[in-house]
C-alpha cells in the first residue's frame, strides 16, 4: 500500500475507528504536520489525549478517542484561503455556523479557523472536523 498523503490517511483512521466505537487508534507514519492538526483537534474537545510512539522507523501516535467525531477529513487540494474569506469556506466544509472547524496552517503554524479569523490572518485549508 503507497501512502500519497499521509494526512488524509489519519484523518480516514481517526474516522473509522470511531465509527467502530474503539476508544483508541494507532496513526502511522507519524509527521510533524499530523501532530499539529492533532493538537487543535484536542484543544476543541475532538480527541482525548494522544503521544508519540518511536518505533524507529517514521513514528506512530497513539490517539484517544473521546466519541465527539461525526465527520472528519482532509482537504484536498490544499486551498490558499485570504483572511476575509473564512465564511465562504465554512459553509463549504462546515454543516452549520458555528458547528465544527476547519484546520489551516498559517504563517504563524498550524491552528483553527477561528483563531486565524481572530488574528486576521489566511492561510491554506488542511481538514475539517465535525
Amino acid at each position: 500500500m503507497t501512502l500519497l498523503d499521509p494526512l488524509a490517511n489519519a484523518m480516514a483512521t481517526l474516522k473509522n475507528n470511531e465509527m467502530v466505537g474503539n476508544k483508541e487508534c494507532v496513526i502511522a507514519p507519524a509527521s510533524k504536520l499530523i501532530g499539529n492538526v492533532l493538537k487543535v483537534m484536542q484543544e476543541y474537545g475532538y480527541i482525548g489525549t494522544f503521544e508519540y510512539i518511536d518505533d524507529g522507523r517514521s513514528g506512530k501516535f497513539l490517539v484517544k478517542l473521546v466519541g465527539r467525531i461525526n465527520e472528519c477529513g482532509a482537504i484536498k487540494p490544499r486551498h490558499p484561503v485570504k483572511k476575509d474569506e473564512w465564511d465562504e469556506w465554512e459553509q463549504r466544509f462546515l454543516p452549520a455556523r458555528d458547528f465544527g472547524l476547519l484546520i489551516v496552517t498559517t504563517p504563524e503554524g498550524v491552528m483553527s479557523h477561528y483563531e486565524a479569523k481572530e488574528k486576521g490572518l489566511g492561510g491554506r485549508l488542511l481538514a475539517y472536523v465535525y
